[in-house]
């Protein structure tokens, strides 16, 4: 299918987050993490797995996979298609949300295990960083030095993704190639010969495209969102436009009160030049008795 988006929430979630392909999701998660075949993770027991993204509002995507690690390691994968500018504090919010729902009361805090949140973006997000893959941790501002390992959380901003060298492509980067949308089935393939992973994936997406109840289901979201753009592009422009309009009639009044208050200065002026009391000018000009005392002093009378 042309132009299919891997990023789509519910093919996403059923590529990498069903027990049937975890093998798929302990890939992505070892390339992603950084895991070479001595520390990788070896199982994932996934959780909130009816959990599907019902709206298209700021929550867009709820903890898409939540998953444990065979270590005990917690992990979230969440994508986001849509721009969200406080998406360091949704993640930061959901990442403490994972992180505290270990302990049950009066449990010891030793049983804290570490907590994961990854971000795949369809947007850049990080403006003042060039890396397609940021990782943020938590840090003694003078030292550097790690306060605690529990804590990491990724972005990954497809938009900033270029593969250099197929041939010496690494994991992380094949898959991020794969969602990215930016490489063709035959790339693809050429890449699955050094990420088996891969060749599983399209072979899956394949099979997802001709179930028609499947690619229903993903063409009703779809719809969703190029619906969600629609509106929000309009609500943009009518906003731009009503604010453009009130600009307008402001400025117009207070063009018009700025030309009323010197015709008032002017009146003043000559009113005291005939000597007319000041509270009389006030009545007449609107202006107040301090204004027209200044008034008076500037014309030295």
């Amino acid at each position: 299918m042309e132009n299919f988006n891997r990023l789509n929430d519910l093919y996403f979630k059923k590529l990498l987050g069903d027990k049937k392909r975890k093998n798929l999701t302990l890939s992505f998660l070892n390339g992603i993490l950084n895991k070479d075949d001595e520390n990788c993770f070896t199982d994932i027991t996934f959780l909130d797995k009816d959990n599907e993204p019902l709206t298209l509002d700021g929550k867009l995507s709820k903890l898409d996979i939540r998953a444990d690690l065979n270590d005990g390691t917690q992990v979230d994968i969440e994508v986001q298609v849509c721009s969200f500018k406080l998406m360091a504090e949704r993640s930061l919010y959901y990442w403490s949300k994972m992180y505290s729902e270990q302990l049950e009361k009066g449990a010891e805090y030793k049983k804290l295990k570490k907590a994961i949140a990854i971000n795949l973006l369809a947007f850049d997000y990080l403006e003042d960083e060039r890396d397609w893959h940021n990782i943020y941790n938590l840090l003694n501002v003078k030292s550097h030095n790690k306060l605690t390992a529990h804590i990491e959380i990724h972005f990954l901003e497809l938009p900033k993704f270029t593969l250099r060298d197929m041939r010496k492509i690494r994991t992380s980067e094949a898959w991020i190639a794969y969602f990215s949308g930016k490489y063709s089935k035959e790339e693809l393939e050429e890449i699955a010969m050094t990420t088996p992973a891969i060749k599983e994936a399209v072979e899956f997406e394949d099979t997802f495209l001709q179930d028609k109840i499947e690619r229903r289901a993903y063409e009703q979201r779809e719809k969703a969102i190029r619906d969600y753009y629609s509106y929000m592009s309009a609500f943009k422009e009518e906003g731009l436009e009503q604010g453009l309009q009130e600009g307008l009639q402001r400025g117009l009044q207070e063009g018009l009160q700025q030309g009323l208050y010197q015709q008032a200065i002017q009146t003043a002026k000559n009113m005291l030049k005939d000597k007319v009391d000041i509270k009389l000018i006030s009545k007449y000009t609107s202006l107040s008795i301090n204004e027209i005392e200044e008034l008076k002093a500037k014309l030295d009378m």
